[in-house]
């Protein structure tokens, strides 16, 4: 922004200050650590680069008022950068700029006080000078600072989700670096640990969408990875209470989950990776849900092998699946039903607003059909695992 040149008066003012600039700048730096809570830690704000930033900006204010011309905004963006790669929160940072400016005009008006031929009016209009300067320094501090700060966040979830990933593929595995990979990710190095893992509605799109923020509110410690066509997170369970937590929060979302077992160590989460996916396979076919894999253990063990689970159904259900589509369904759902009944046949009666001597003969068809007796356990195992194939892989195990 183009300033108007300042009376010679001012300049000579500037000029007999110019050179002392690196004392002011001295004192200044003492003045912030004094009065800032942040330019205080010596561990988080070295007092070597607070000292140098003041002496840097003050030659460059300093200049302003010798030199005509556009301020050089670069110094301010560099201090906004530098404070954020410190971690300094943004509003400390702009007070030390008001800190710097009521500063720097302190030092102009008592030297000015020295020069005679500088008017009131010469210092009214120094002070507007002073301060659109410091609008255009705050507004270049804070806009360096966001744009940094907003890179650093990327960055470092770059790097989280780099080191979810060396986790789930078993890339760490030593004992050393997978407990350190705990401690940066906030997972801590003991377990108990789960593998959550989430379809995703598309590409790019997350399916638990706020999950971390979410289980942080609730001291659940998480740590995510979005893949094409799945979401993944690893959590942190020490607390009795937290898998149900983990859990009510997962059944929130409109998603299919799966849920692997606890497990004590971060070393072990490529296998709980798989149980978690197997759980999430157990859902195939519907549209929600959060299962664990310690749920649904045959089902688990169905999706783990759904070539073959699909070709029990066949084998044990074929001459079933061979009847037309309407028939094949009245009695795949009146099956269902009984098993949901735990093998009541009024039970499943009463599911399928049927009188109950329908149930016997629809059950008694299927044993004909399958040459298998619903009484024998062996033939019922039998039959309730290729039901359950049947509805998990419904197109691999009706097709063959």
């Amino acid at each position: 922004m183009s300033r108007p040149a300042p009376p010679p008066e001012i300049v000579e003012v500037a000029a007999t200050l110019l050179p002392h600039h690196r004392e002011i700048g001295e004192r200044l730096a003492r003045r912030m650590r004094a009065e800032i809570e942040s330019y205080r830690n010596e561990d988080l704000i070295p007092f070597h680069t607070i000292r140098a930033s003041c002496i840097r900006n003050i030659e460059l204010m300093i200049r302003h008022f010798v030199h005509t011309g556009p301020a050089d905004l670069g110094p301010p963006q560099a201090t906004g950068r530098m404070r954020a790669e410190q971690g300094v929160p943004l509003p400390e940072t702009l007070h030390a700029y008001r800190i710097g400016f009521e500063f720097l005009w302190a030092e102009f008006v008592a030297e000015a006080r020295r020069h005679p031929a500088v008017t009131d009016a010469m210092l009214v209009d120094l002070a507007a000078q002073v301060w659109q300067l410091a609008g255009e320094y705050s507004d270049a501090v804070a806009r360096a600072y966001r744009e940094t700060t907003a890179a650093l966040v990327l960055q470092r979830e770059r790097e989280r989700s780099a080191l979810v990933e060396a986790l789930l593929t078993g890339a760490i595995s030593e004992i050393g670096p997978v407990e350190e990979a705990g401690r940066t990710l906030g997972l801590g190095s003991h377990g108990p640990y789960a593998v959550i893992a989430a379809d995703v509605p598309a590409p790019g799109r997350e399916a638990l969408p706020g999950i971390e923020n979410a289980l942080r509110a609730v001291r659940v410690r998480s740590a995510w990875r979005l893949l094409p066509d799945q979401q993944i997170g690893v959590a942190s369970l020490p607390d009795p209470d937290d898998e149900e937590t983990l859990l009510r929060l997962l059944r929130r979302h409109p998603a299919r989950v799966g849920v692997s077992p606890s497990y004590p160590s971060l070393r072990d989460t490529p296998q709980a990776l798989r149980f978690a996916r197997l759980a999430l396979d157990g859902l195939r076919g519907k549209p929600r849900g959060t299962v664990r894999f310690d749920d649904r253990p045959l089902a688990m063990l169905v999706a783990a092998a759904p070539a073959e689970a699909a070709r029990l159904a066949r084998l044990v259900l074929g001459p079933l699946l061979d009847l037309p589509r309407e028939e094949r369904e009245r009695l795949t759902d009146t099956l269902e039903q009984w098993f949901a009944a735990a093998g009541s046949t009024e039970g499943a009666a009463e599911r399928l607003y049927v009188h109950a001597n329908t149930v016997r003969y629809r059950l008694r068809r299927i044993e004909a059909l399958t040459g298998r007796a619903l009484q024998d356990p062996r033939h019922l195992a039998d039959i309730g695992s290729a039901l359950l194939a049947l509805r998990l892989l419904p197109g691999e195990a009706a097709g063959g």
